[in-house]
């Protein structure tokens, strides 16, 4: 942000004070002191399912104020921005109710239940004319942000595949008992990871076209908890080709049961000249291969991050250091705060949010006809 500009006070309303929820009050705390913003967060109002949680995070997190209902907040005077970090079947309501009253919306992802209804989140915030931004963190590691850069000036040619993963075993034990995870299409791997990595290969590679899907629950029954057993209404994994707009092959897998990886966002991207890896479980890293020089000096090389990739250097000025979680969440609302400074949307908006949704929509066509199936409505 330049300095010639002025200070200006911005009221944050979370709903949501669960796990996301602390991650952007913790954000929102920090984001100007991080990136001398211009418009500085005061965290004004919280909200949580109950009075009591609620009121345990505005005295943990530094509200001013806390509600059991999320209308308190969209309603509230001095609240001018919106953090939807509730379940997503709330999403439409909320971000649809904040339009409405003319404020910022950053909601998580999914960005709802349905093709339709982000489509209505998206006609009411394209209406309002508001800032709006979908929380896809992790492609906002300085890597990653590296990477697109690279794919954009052609350091690796022309693109010819993707290949990428989310793949995760947080459920891989087949004795965990049935939660809130195990229940609900939206809940499931293709709504609950798959988003992530779809929306990584839109932004790497671009639109995709048209999908091929294998949807499998693996588990299908889980303990109740109470001595018996309870059917998992969602999916475990899935694995899913594709064909992006450009022509370049895409072949992705998402797993919540996939024992040993931790945090598997994970893709690799192959062009006429080069090659780029990258795994969030080394998420400072970057694997460049470059098809130059002699035969036997060729290989991946591992670039570190540092000051000389995007959003690195405000946090560390020493290359090499690395940058974590709660970063990506803090440059995800640098990115909010300068949508709603500048007027100008910064990507990923509602509009890509809904994208993902579609081929979702296609994915899960895909698996129950068995056949490929053509993303609408792009």
């Amino acid at each position: 942000m330049s300095d010639d500009k002025s200070i200006t006070e911005i009221g944050i309303g979370i709903i949501g004070g669960g796990y996301m929820g602390k991650r952007h009050a913790v954000a929102f705390q920090s984001v100007a002191a991080t990136f001398e913003t211009n418009l500085r967060p005061r965290l004004e109002m919280v909200c949580a399912s109950t009075v009591e949680s609620a009121e345990r995070y505005r005295r943990n997190f530094g509200f001013s104020k806390a509600t059991a209902n999320w209308k308190d907040v969209v309603n509230d005077e001095q609240v001018q921005a919106i953090i939807i970090a509730s379940p997503q079947e709330t999403h439409e309501a909320i971000a649809v109710a904040a339009a409405a009253a003319g404020k910022a919306v950053l909601c998580e992802k999914p960005l709802s239940t349905s093709v339709e209804s982000g489509e209505r989140m998206l006609a009411a915030v394209e209406k309002a004319g508001i800032a709006h931004m979908i929380g896809f963190n992790y492609i906002r590691t300085p890597a990653s942000q590296m990477a697109r850069k690279m794919i954009a000036r052609g350091d690796i040619g022309k693109l010819t595949h993707f290949r990428g993963e989310h793949t995760e075993d947080f459920l891989a034990d087949p004795e965990i008992a049935a939660n809130w995870r195990t229940s609900g299409i939206s809940n499931g791997t293709m709504g609950d990871l798959a988003p992530h990595m779809l929306n990584a290969a839109l932004a790497l590679v671009g639109p995709i076209d048209r999908v091929m899907a294998d949807i499998q629950t693996v588990h299908e029954q889980r303990p109740d908890g109470k001595g018996g057993m309870q059917s998992v209404t969602n999916d475990d994994q899935a694995q899913m080709m594709c064909r992006f707009s450009n022509g370049v092959m895409g072949n992705l897998f998402f797993s919540r049961v996939a024992t040993g990886r931790k945090m598997g966002y994970a893709y690799e991207i192959t062009g006429t000249k080069g090659a780029i890896r990258f795994d969030q479980e080394d998420q400072n890293a970057l694997w460049l291969y470059e098809h130059s020089g002699p035969e036997e000096l060729r290989g991946f090389r591992k670039i570190l991050t540092g000051p000389a990739h995007p959003d690195y250097e405000a946090f560390c000025i020493g290359p090499g250091h690395g940058t974590g979680y709660q970063d990506q969440i803090t440059i995800e609302a640098k990115d909010f705060l300068q949508a709603i400074e500048t007027g100008q949307l910064v990507w990923p908006t509602f509009k890509d949010g809904l994208e993902v949704e579609r081929i979702v929509a296609a994915a899960h066509e895909s698996s129950n006809n068995k056949s490929w199936v053509q993303v609408l409505n792009q």
